[in-house]
């Protein structure tokens, strides 16, 4: 038979090649097709941020059906990742992972932030939960922040607490620590989450407001121990593990989220693609369970809830500087 010749032949072959190349049409829809999406971290690699992000953007290209990168930006407590993402085209191709601390509580403390967390960004999902733990050196007599607060006051200015810079949220929870129990404590900065982690396990470290992935960490290596987690309620992932309220500091019970926004004036349609792309990949049980693994726990919210809760803590840290009068440097 000759299918050029015969209309019903013919009509029949160009539905069977239509229905062949529709799945590689679709997959190469998202919005510039064979275009990579570029997942930008604040934090050098290997650390628990990129390794989310990593394992997001793994599962995440199959559904979008175009590659999708990581790339390590660090520096500036992630400033310089927001700034590169907030300049970057809004055609959905370019993403930030990046902790609450960037876009609510840096724009409060850091005079040096040269982005507008509502008007520079888009929300696309948030992507987990993992609250700050308060960690202490096993040299430390206390097992809880009571314990801890006496064996302060009896020895005033004699314990450190380390941050990754002026202005970063450990830096912060730790004054707000200190001028709630009334304790003399001294801050000491450091540049890198590694020579912290060392200084941490070797003593020379008393306490820190660590990531829940880095208190994790430290916890393993049995020098250190968790003694209160900074959240509104206890997390899953540390259910034992009574709040920083709970055990009497008030002012600290902000929540701690990690999540994914681009550039401002995404499409709506970009944006819920990737939103629901995002959502898939958090709901993978192995996603789930190395999210777990790594102390945090994965946690989807639309564009629209995630949204609200960036501006909810954006008030929140407007509210606990004023508190303890802490002036931006």
């Amino acid at each position: 038979m000759n299918i050029a010749q015969n209309p019903v032949a013919r009509r029949a072959f160009t539905a069977m090649v239509l229905l062949a190349v529709a799945p590689l049409a679709t997959a190469q829809t998202f919005p510039i097709p064979d275009k990579p999406v570029k997942l930008v971290v604040g934090f050098p690699a290997g650390g628990g941020t990129d390794l989310q992000a990593r394992m997001v953007a793994q599962h995440l290209a199959p559904i979008l059906g175009v590659p999708v990168i990581v790339e390590n930006k660090p520096g500036a407590g992630t400033m310089l990742a927001a700034t590169e993402v907030a300049k970057a085209p809004a055609d959905g191709h370019t993403l930030l992972y990046t902790p609450a601390s960037t876009l609510s509580q840096l724009p409060h403390t850091l005079s040096a932030v040269k982005y507008d967390t509502f008007k520079d960004f888009t929300p696309v999902a948030q992507g987990a939960l993992g609250p700050l733990v308060l960690v202490l050196h096993k040299s430390i007599p206390a097992s809880n922040v009571r314990e801890l607060v006496t064996y302060a006051k009896a020895n005033p200015g004699q314990l450190n607490y380390v941050s990754q810079g002026v202005g970063t949220p450990a830096h912060i929870f730790g004054q707000i620590f200190a001028k709630q129990a009334g304790i003399d404590i001294v801050h000491v900065p450091y540049k890198g989450a590694n020579d912290v982690a060392k200084d941490f396990i070797a003593g020379r470290v008393h306490l820190q407001f660590a990531s829940s992935s880095a208190a994790v960490a430290l916890a393993k290596s049995g020098e250190v121990r968790m003694i209160a987690a900074v959240a509104p309620r206890r997390s899953g992932l540390f259910p034992d593990l009574a709040t920083m309220s709970e055990q009497g500091i008030s002012g600290v019970d902000i929540e701690s989220w990690i999540g994914f926004v681009g550039p401002a004036g995404l499409p709506p349609a970009t944006t819920r693609k990737l939103s629901d792309g995002i959502a898939q990949v958090l709901a993978m049980p192995k996603v789930r369970e190395d999210f777990r693994a790594g102390g945090v726990e994965a946690k989807w919210l639309s564009p629209e809830d995630f949204a609200n809760a960036i501006r909810n803590s954006y008030q929140l840290w407007a509210s606990a500087l004023a508190n303890i009068g802490f002036k931006k440097e």
